[in-house]
This record gives C-alpha cells, sequence and structure tokens, in this order.
C-alpha cells in the first residue's frame, strides 16, 4: 500500500488530498523536472477537484475563522468558479523544519531562541502529524527523518551547533525533495534563518519553478538584523527572497528583528495555530483543457456586514494535467 500511495504522488497537480477525489496517472514530464534530479516533479495527478487552502487574517493580522461557504468567491484565470467541498477541520500535517546553522546563527543568543521557537511549533502536534528536520549551513543535511516523535526533533535541536556559510535554497531544495515521501496530504516547510543565501548551487529561480510545482506550503521565520546587510546584498534580499517564496504557496513570512528574539516562540505558535484553521475551498475547473499550463487561482472574500476588509493568503496557481 505504501508504494502504491508514494506512485500516485509521483505525478504533478497541487494541493489534492488524493483520499478525497477521484484520480488517474498523468505521465508527462513537468518542465521544471530537471530540478528534481531527473525525477518526476513533486506531484502530476489527473483528478476531478482542485482543492485550495485558504487563510483569512484581519488588519491586525489576527485569523478569522467561522466564515461559511457563501462568504468565498474563487476565480481561475479570472473566470469564476462554482464551489463544491468547504471546510475548515484542522487534518493530519506532514511539516519539514529547514533550520539555519550558519555561523551568524552563533550570535545574540539566535540559535537558542530559534531552537524555542521550533519546539514551541510541536507542541500543538496531533498524533498523526509526521515531521522531520533539515539543517543547513554550507550544505543542507537531513538531520532527523520522518518521524512523529516530537522529543526526537527535540533532540536534534538540542545537540545543534552553528558554523560555516548559508546555504539556504539548497535546504529548500533538499525539503521539497524529502517531502515526497510524506505520508498526510497536507504538507508544510517551516524556516527558520537570520539571512540570505551565500553558499547554495540553486538558485531563486530554480526553487521558485519547484515550489510551483509542489504541493507545499511554506512558511518562513526571519531574523534580520539591518546592521548585518550593510554590504552584504545577499543578507539585504533575505527578507524579500523568504516572502515571495512563502506566498507563492499560500504561506507568509514573519520577520523579527534580532532585537525581538523573545517574540520567536510566540510566532511559532501562531503558525502552527494558522496551519490548523485553514478553510480548504474545492472546485472543478470550467477550464477542462489537459495542457499542462499555469492555472492563476485568486480567492476573494464576501466579508459579513460589520468585519472590517479582510486579508486571504492561498498559493498562485497549479499546473493542470498533461493528456
Amino acid at each position: 500500500m505504501k508504494r502504491r500511495f508514494q506512485r500516485l504522488l509521483g505525478g504533478r497537480f497541487v494541493l489534492i488530498p488524493l483520499l478525497l477525489v477521484p484520480l488517474s496517472l498523468g505521465s508527462q514530464d513537468g518542465p521544471n523536472s530537471r530540478l528534481l534530479g531527473g525525477r518526476e516533479p513533486l506531484l502530476r495527478v489527473d483528478v476531478d477537484l482542485v482543492l485550495v487552502n485558504v487563510t483569512v487574517t484581519d488588519p491586525y493580522n489576527r485569523l478569522v475563522t467561522g466564515l461559511g461557504k457563501e462568504h468565498f468567491e474563487l476565480l481561475e484565470d479570472k473566470m469564476s468558479q462554482e464551489i463544491l467541498h468547504f471546510s475548515s477541520e484542522d487534518v493530519p500535517l506532514s511539516l519539514g523544519i529547514v533550520f539555519d546553522l550558519s555561523g551568524s546563527m552563533k550570535h545574540g543568543g539566535k540559535l537558542k531562541r530559534a531552537s524555542q521557537a521550533a519546539v514551541e511549533f510541536l507542541k500543538t502536534a496531533n498524533p498523526q502529524d509526521e515531521f522531520f528536520i533539515v539543517a543547513f549551513s554550507g550544505a543542507p543535511k537531513i538531520v532527523t527523518g520522518f518521524t512523529s516523535s516530537v522529543q526526537d526533533i527535540q533532540n536534534s535541536l538540542l545537540t545543534a551547533r552553528a558554523e560555516g556559510r548559508t546555504a539556504l535554497l539548497d535546504a529548500l531544495y533538499l525539503s521539497l525533495n524529502t517531502m515526497r515521501e510524506a505520508n498526510n496530504p497536507k504538507k508544510a516547510i517551516l524556516v527558520i534563518s537570520d539571512g540570505g543565501d551565500n553558499h547554495s548551487r540553486y538558485t531563486p529561480r530554480n526553487i521558485k519553478a519547484a515550489v510551483r510545482e509542489s504541493d507545499v506550503q511554506v512558511y518562513a521565520i526571519g531574523i534580520f538584523d539591518p546592521l548585518s546587510a550593510r554590504g552584504a546584498p545577499e543578507i539585504a534580499l533575505g527578507p524579500s527572497l523568504l516572502k515571495d517564496i512563502a506566498e507563492m504557496t499560500g504561506g507568509r513570512l514573519f520577520a523579527i528583528e534580532l532585537y525581538n528574539l523573545s517574540d520567536l516562540p510566540d510566532v511559532a505558535a501562531k503558525i502552527s495555530i494558522e496551519l490548523r484553521n485553514q478553510y480548504v475551498i474545492g472546485y472543478r475547473p470550467t477550464n477542462v483543457r489537459r495542457d499542462g499550463g499555469w492555472r492563476k487561482i485568486q480567492v476573494k472574500i464576501n466579508a459579513p456586514k460589520g468585519l472590517p476588509p479582510l486579508n486571504v493568503f492561498t498559493r498562485s496557481g497549479y499546473y493542470a494535467p498533461s493528456q
């Protein structure tokens, strides 16, 4: 059964809990399959139903729950779609923690606070959740493979040592590859880092292309020091890079200033709560062409009376199946 499940994940189609929808296997390679070492992209599954994770916040960045199907409008390539599935239940999660162990994390208590943040995130774990850790400095490494033991993850973080340069993009690539082995339909990556990339083989363009083909949400906690960014372009560009990657997937970047490190655990807990309080909207696309093309998704909110303007976070789109 496990092999069969992994085979189904060998194709390319995004945001689809496979147990909820009818499907058949696709066969053609996606445009960025070479990014994954010549193997198939993360998902290419022909389905009738597209499921989209949606987060809603108010102007104060607080989660908004309790909305109904009637409060949402979904468009694909600017064409309105009929919402056929709507839910807001907590489901098991497969999570990868991408943890920065570069030399700069040794300073100012960053490593200790970052470890505490990861542990805080795991406190809300469900019994069916599973996790792995990819740590990185000059190169990424899988420190702990998929496990449901929170204690294993905590032990790995407690023994971590920071040194070397920053290969953040290579770590993201390795995490996306590792997520191919996930057992839960809902998948997310949490990045905890203090700066931009300065030692990766993969480029931002490579990673953004791979992320677009995945069904993984990316959240990031960025520990940023404006002073260290002076004369270091890769550090100065770090926040915008993480923000772009996260928002493509429907995730978010939470930026922490160096003098606010004590906020890290609270921010991690907030991300965990957000992942478990998302709306899931399902629709059958009116565009039935199987051309492997990019389909842009937009979700709008028809807020109930009395509510202020609300913010919506969802992934930017998906690749249609190919014949």
